[in-house]
């Protein structure tokens, strides 16, 4: 293996769409890390590193997971579109979003949201929460102009 291989350690964007599936999946059943790897014959470790896609999950494995979570095998891929539409490494902002829901609190509102049934709240909801990203930023902004000076 050459160097330059060596370097680029990043998941692969499929892996990290497959192993945020299997996490969104589990948690929507209720189901924790352990109990699936019982299921599966593994340890929640490897769960664990399914899920962050530090490893990949073999098309065998795969099988036993949506058997263990009750779901077709196509689940894991729904969203990733089609492959012959995206040049090589076209990810639209996903890594951003599956860094997101990695977290506890991106996972319990990924949840919650859409249990808002009224529309005008979800709305002003993700009317606050852009407001207080653009104040954020701008704040950051603030900052690294008075470092400047």
């Amino acid at each position: 293996m050459t160097k330059d291989l060596d370097l680029d350690r990043s998941p692969n964007p499929v892996d990290r769409h497959v192993g945020l599936r299997i996490r969104l999946r589990r948690k929507e059943l209720g189901v924790s890390q352990e109990k699936l790897a019982d299921s599966i014959g593994l340890t929640f470790q490897q769960v664990q590193k399914y899920e962050r896609a530090a490893n990949r999950v073999s098309a065998s494995k795969l099988w036993e997971v949506a058997r263990a979570l009750k779901t077709s095998i196509a689940y894991f891929y729904e969203g990733l579109g089609d492959p012959a539409e995206q040049p090589n490494g076209a990810e639209d902002g996903r890594d951003t979003v599956h860094d997101f829901l990695l977290t506890p609190e991106g996972m319990e509102l990924a949840t919650l949201f859409p249990r808002i049934r009224r529309a005008r709240v979800r709305r002003r909801l993700l009317d606050l929460v852009r407001t207080m990203a653009e104040e954020a930023e701008a704040d950051l902004d603030e900052a690294a102009r008075v470092e400047e000076v």
